[in-house]
């Protein structure tokens, strides 16, 4: 089962990175209006987390969307730079625990 929730967690993140096509339908824009975000997308890859996938294997397939050959046409893309950014602070700035004094 975790290895679904990893799968689940790269497509997510690979549609999210990627964005809405030029040529996409008035249903899919609306579809990515209401459910595309990084709100969204975070919440999705945050119930990943709670069924195991880590949050280093989070920040290895983003490293690896970052500089593998394999995702240059996803980084052509405009704005998937931005966006793969964004995703990346969430969950960089989630690994780092912060202690609490109260």
């Amino acid at each position: 089962m975790k290895q679904w929730h990893v799968e689940h967690m790269e497509k997510t993140i690979v549609r999210f990175v990627t964005g809405l096509s030029q040529d996409a339908s008035t249903w899919e824009r609306r579809q990515h209006k209401r459910y595309g975000g990084l709100t969204n997308t975070c919440r999705q890859i945050d119930y990943d987390i709670r069924h195991g996938v880590t949050n280093d294997e989070i920040l290895s397939f983003l490293h690896s969307i970052r500089n593998h050959s394999s995702f240059a046409k996803i980084r052509r893309n405009n704005g998937s730079i931005e966006r793969l950014n964004a995703v990346e602070g969430y969950f960089y700035n989630k690994g780092k625990q912060v202690p609490s004094f109260f």
